[in-house]
């Protein structure tokens, strides 16, 4: 019996054609009217509802609002269709083991190859991801897009600090630059997977000119080169770090990686490669021809106006083969930039991650988002920018947030960082001062892809 085969499935020449990277990329795009663009997207979303209805968990979700094929005409009517989230997809896998009713798997000896991973749990139980030939590939495309664009450069090694295992970071990010750019790719890893005194000897021995990862672990990187005797920015030369930065000034990780520029970009599990930033780091830019981003208000759930806040909800036009994603949430919080680009790039811009509308917590009737401490206490010489936030409550129901920070200095004034956090949250909160790598063991920096900010004892 004869199976569909990855390679011609995906078809990668014409998914080139389709979503262009390199020169290809800004030529078409820096000249494209907003138009145009949106004809392009009312062309690939009309596909994949087509592709939706065929679909158990979205004919179910679509129909249970009395949703009906004939009432999505266009683009226009998209907000019509309910958001689903991680919590939906769970109950789908535990109504439907292993697998769930929303990736459209059919008959194994017809359908198109796939690709299973999963997230990286940071939310809860690690969530499965599927991926057909071209999702994946065209996935994998947006990621080497944005890193060109930015600079890589085919001569560039690159250090990779995503993880592996069955978590999906550390493959995809590998797959896309060993695919799409020229670049040599070092796949290090977490901490766990290769200790982190062997990730800087190995940036050391072989060049490393790009790290890419979650920022936080990339800075800690830098305090283990000079702790081993390799000077940042002299044993090690980087000039580029590319990473998720969210609510953190980039500062603090390119002076410690002796200037290298960082750039920001986000995606998640689901979606993949959703924005990045340009080469001018003036917002990231959302890759417009390949996905669709709404800002939704946290409660309603609909549409807010640009400039405003609200959760990310992102619907891939482009991933009509294996589990499409037709307006999930992520809960990722952002807004759209409302002032014009230095590019003259056709897309979109956002203002990145902002926080998580799910790990938001309420203290004294304020929204206070822990990954936004990160900003608050970067730039300040006696911290080292780690962090843990715990949420408590007394037996009189009163609720307490105490920020946990790693200081550097004996001297460190507790007050005055309280003050500085009370002034940049809008709302008291305690603080508890520990010596570097005292919060380790709570954020599990050397073991997750992405460290915990955040535990709730309150026990709601």
């Amino acid at each position: 019996m004869t199976y569909p085969d990855y390679v011609a499935t995906a078809d990668v020449p014409q998914l080139l054609r389709d979503y262009p990277i390199g020169d290809a990329f800004t030529a078409r795009y820096t000249v494209m009217s907003a138009d145009e663009l949106r004809a392009i997207q009312n062309r690939q979303f009309l596909r994949l509802m087509q592709r939706g209805w065929a679909i158990p968990f979205y004919a179910r979700h679509w129909g249970a609002r009395g949703i009906e094929p004939g009432d999505i005409r266009s683009l226009d009517d998209l907000p019509l269709l309910p958001t689903y989230d991680k919590t939906d997809l769970m109950a789908s896998i535990a109504a439907h083991p292993p697998f769930g009713d929303f990736p459209g798997l059919g008959d194994p000896a017809t359908r198109p190859p796939v690709v299973l991973h999963t997230t990286s749990g940071t939310t809860g139980k690690p969530q499965t991801l599927l991926f057909g030939p071209k999702g994946r590939e065209v996935g994998n495309l947006l990621v080497a897009r944005m890193a060109r664009w930015q600079g890589l450069a085919p001569g560039d090694v690159v250090h990779s600090v995503y993880g592996h295992g069955m978590i999906n970071g550390g493959h995809y990010i590998r797959e896309a630059y060993t695919r799409f750019t020229n670049a040599v790719f070092l796949s290090a890893g977490t901490g766990i997977e290769t200790r982190s005194a062997t990730q800087v000897q190995l940036m050391a021995d072989f060049g490393a000119t790009v790290a890419v990862g979650f920022i936080d672990y990339i800075r800690k990187l830098a305090e283990v080169a000079a702790a081993e005797g390799l000077i940042p920015g002299e044993h090690i030369r980087l000039r580029m770090i590319i990473g998720h930065l969210g609510t953190e000034d980039r500062s603090s990780v390119e002076c410690a990686w002796g200037g290298a520029k960082a750039y920001d970009w986000y995606g998640v599990g689901d979606t993949g490669c959703i924005a990045g930033e340009g080469p001018e780091r003036d917002g990231l830019y959302v890759w417009e021809d390949a996905q669709f981003l709404e800002i939704c208000d946290v409660d309603s759930g609909q549409p807010v106006a640009a400039g405003a806040k609200g959760d990310m909800v992102v619907t891939c036009l482009y991933k009509d083969d294996i589990a499409p994603c037709i307006r999930f949430n992520t809960h990722d919080v952002s807004a759209f930039r409302t002032d014009s680009n230095a590019t003259g790039m056709v897309f979109r811009r956002i203002e990145g991650f902002l926080g998580r509308s799910d790990n938001m917590v309420k203290l004294k009737g304020i929204n206070v988002f822990p990954h936004a401490i990160g900003a608050l206490i970067e730039n300040r010489p006696e911290l080292t920018g780690e962090y843990i936030c715990r949420m408590t409550r007394d037996a009189r129901g009163n609720d307490t947030l105490t920020v946990t920070l790693e200081h550097r200095a004996p001297d460190s004034d507790p007050a005055g960082l309280a003050a500085l956090l009370r002034t940049g949250l809008g709302v008291e909160v305690a603080v508890a001062l520990v010596a570097p790598g005292g919060t380790a063991a709570a954020t599990q920096i050397d073991v997750r892809q992405k460290p915990l900010r955040l535990i709730d004892e309150r026990g709601l």
